[in-house]
């Protein structure tokens, strides 16, 4: 059976990126993530994205590119993480999220990420310099 792939975005507006704190489930509640969800049948993994920031964050976004690499979160699922770019709305935590917080590429490491956020990090912070 394929994994069922689940996109996280590294939503980007005005040179700094968008980190939401979870508020669910309770293992990892209070800790920091790129926004997102699982893609459902016959759904892109831009699709999927755009229709996650939308329903989490209450924003319009673009999917631009996917950044390197492939993570585990349980059997069946993999996380693969896209950078997006804001274009209306401003980010409301709707779903799953107790806070939101944007950083720029030297507060990157104010938050407590999920490992496999974590592990994008550099190539978040090449994205944020080269704004």
């Amino acid at each position: 059976m394929e994994n069922r792939i689940v996109v996280g975005g590294a939503l980007i507006h005005q040179g700094r990126v968008l980190a939401a704190r979870r508020s669910a489930p309770a293992a990892v509640a209070g800790r920091w993530e790129f926004p997102g969800g699982k893609t459902e049948p016959g759904e892109t993994q831009q699709q999927a994205l755009e229709r996650e920031l939308f329903e989490e964050l209450g924003v319009r976004a673009r999917a631009i590119g996917r950044l390197p690499g492939e993570w585990p979160i349980r059997a069946g699922l993999v996380l693969r993480i896209w950078s997006a770019e804001l274009l209306e709305g401003e980010p409301e935590p709707l779903e799953d999220h107790s806070e939101l917080r944007w950083l720029g590429p030297d507060e990157l490491s104010a938050v407590d990420w999920l490992e496999h956020d974590r592990e994008v990090l550099p190539e978040v912070a090449r994205l944020l310099t080269a704004c």
